[in-house]
């Protein structure tokens, strides 16, 4: 986390916040972003890989220029997930779409550097789209419906896509 970043522990600190920001105070809106860069960033490298720092700053970018459509203080996070989510896959797309990538990007932690450097490897085999709903089921820990609401999708097609990303990361990691 930033350096004098934190979490607030109150959802009314968390509203003084957004509430804040949603009215041009700098000072809320640069704890307010510092706070969720971290959280911004961990999805956007989990899906994006080694354009997480782009997908990151694009997120915290819309963030920033549409604090005001935030209704509810208290859904700042998903709100903030979604374009996240939105961000990553669209900044891996165009890598995809631009040039074609090669080597390994290692994962942004993990004990064991070999197996962090393989899962990073069948990761970047994957879509987007089957990276964004792999992170959001698995690491972020949402269920189906959850994912289906980050990512603006019907449930169904949420649990087609998980059971075609994980049959492929199946196939790959083998």
């Amino acid at each position: 986390m930033a350096e004098g970043h934190r979490v607030p522990a109150e959802p009314a600190e968390l509203a003084r916040l957004v509430h804040g920001a949603q009215r041009g105070d700098a000072l809320a809106m640069d704890e307010l972003l510092g706070m969720l860069a971290p959280y911004v960033g961990r999805i956007c490298g989990a899906v994006a890989l080694q354009d997480g720092a782009d997908a990151t700053q694009e997120a915290l970018l819309a963030v920033f220029r549409n604090i005001r459509q935030l209704r509810t203080p208290a859904a700042l996070f998903g709100w903030v997930r979604a374009i996240a989510v939105r961000e990553a896959v669209r900044t891996a797309g165009q890598r995809a779409r631009t040039a074609a990538g090669t080597g390994t990007e290692d994962l942004p932690s993990g004990t064991d550097a070999e197996l962090a450097t393989d899962i990073a490897d069948v990761l970047h085999r994957l879509s987007p789209e089957h990276r964004a709903v792999l992170t959001l089921r698995h690491i972020e820990g949402l269920d189906e419906q959850e994912v289906s609401r980050a990512l603006g999708l019907p449930v169904g097609t949420v649990r087609s896509r998980l059971f075609r990303a994980r049959a492929s990361f199946r196939r790959a990691w083998h």
